[in-house]
């Protein structure tokens, strides 16, 4: 009789034992991975997770409009009705994962300006096409070796108006068009590429194996031999050496600056450098209203500029654009 009941007593003993050991596994907590989805069990609690998935695209632009009109009738102080449109467009999309990056950008810029009593009322005011992609593999933490493409032209034609001699009204000659002239550049080197707050971003990269293609389709100009053009070749290459350089800083809460500028010398003239410089401030008043100044500078010895008097010869090509109206942020 004894002896049953001390069995009896072991048995229940040995059981709460076994209960206690399984109650403290169940409060230690094991993960088990299922198919990228995490499960954690804690005591009799099961906890699910997901692992995060890691992002390596990151796109988005900007839509800017501007308009003015000034109408005027039987107007004693005299003036003319006048219209002026200005719109830019500029998208992104930047690749990275790991060792390797792919930045790829597209600004587009087009305005107008009609005004009455001229032989053309409407005259356009700014054309910008500029698409720049590039691809590089990570050498150390802020080096990498690049390669980019740079395709620069305009939209639509483009004229000098002028008023021959004796004329009563204007003329107008065409100076380009369309690939007329069109760049594309082609280089490989190394590029410094560092961020700062705010998605700061600075970007130089030098190469010393450069290709440079002049581009002028329309038969005129390429006949007159345009932009540096061989008369009736439509293509001009070049080899040489280029450095560029591209920022995008927040200078204060509400004010943005954004540059991109690209130097290259052919190996035959070295030194003589064709300058392409393009810089945008925004300042934002609200969240759809901005207002912008853009600055674009070019100067390329093998561009030849009408003057006013009839005459070419080489210049610094200079535009500057205040706009203030709606501003879109995607």
């Amino acid at each position: 009789m004894h002896t049953r009941i001390v069995l009896i007593l072991f048995l229940l003993f040995a059981t709460k034992i076994s209960f206690v050991q399984g109650q403290d596994a169940l409060s230690k907590a094991d993960t088990v991975i299922i198919g990228g989805d995490t499960l954690v069990m804690l005591g009799d609690s099961l906890i699910f997770t997901t692992e995060v998935e890691p992002i390596y695209w990151k796109n988005g632009g900007n839509f800017n409009l501007s308009l003015q009109q000034v109408s005027l009738s039987n107007w004693a102080a005299g003036g003319a009705s006048s219209f002026a449109l200005n719109t830019g467009l500029q998208l992104f999309a930047n690749y990275a994962k790991e060792n390797i990056i792919w930045d790829t950008n597209l600004n587009i810029n087009y305005g107008i300006n009609r005004q009455a009593g001229r032989s053309y009322p409407t005259r356009k005011s700014n054309d910008n096409f500029i698409f720049n992609s590039k691809y590089g593999r990570q050498l150390s933490k802020k080096i990498y070796l690049s390669t980019q493409i740079d395709a620069r032209t305009q939209l639509l034609e483009g004229y000098r108006y002028f008023r021959p001699s004796g004329a009563e009204r204007e003329s107008r000659s065409r100076l380009s068009d369309f690939l007329s002239p069109g760049y594309v550049q082609s280089s490989t080197g190394l590029n410094y590429q560092t961020t700062f707050k705010n998605n700061g971003k600075f970007s130089s990269i030098l190469s010393p194996f450069t290709g440079r293609f002049t581009v002028v389709l329309e038969d005129s100009l390429s006949m007159a031999g345009a932009f540096g053009v061989v008369s009736g070749e439509k293509v001009r290459p070049e080899a040489g050496v280029s450095l560029g350089a591209s920022a995008d800083f927040q200078l204060l809460e509400n004010i943005r600056w954004k540059m991109d500028l690209n130097l290259f010398t052919n190996y035959e003239k070295l030194g003589n450098m064709v300058v392409n410089y393009n810089s945008v401030i925004s300042l934002k008043v609200n969240k759809y209203i901005t207002t912008r100044i853009e600055t674009i500078m070019i100067y390329d010895e093998s561009v030849y500029v009408s003057q006013d008097d009839g005459t070419t010869t080489r210049a610094i090509q200079l535009q500057n654009l205040l706009n203030f109206g709606i501003g879109l942020d995607f």
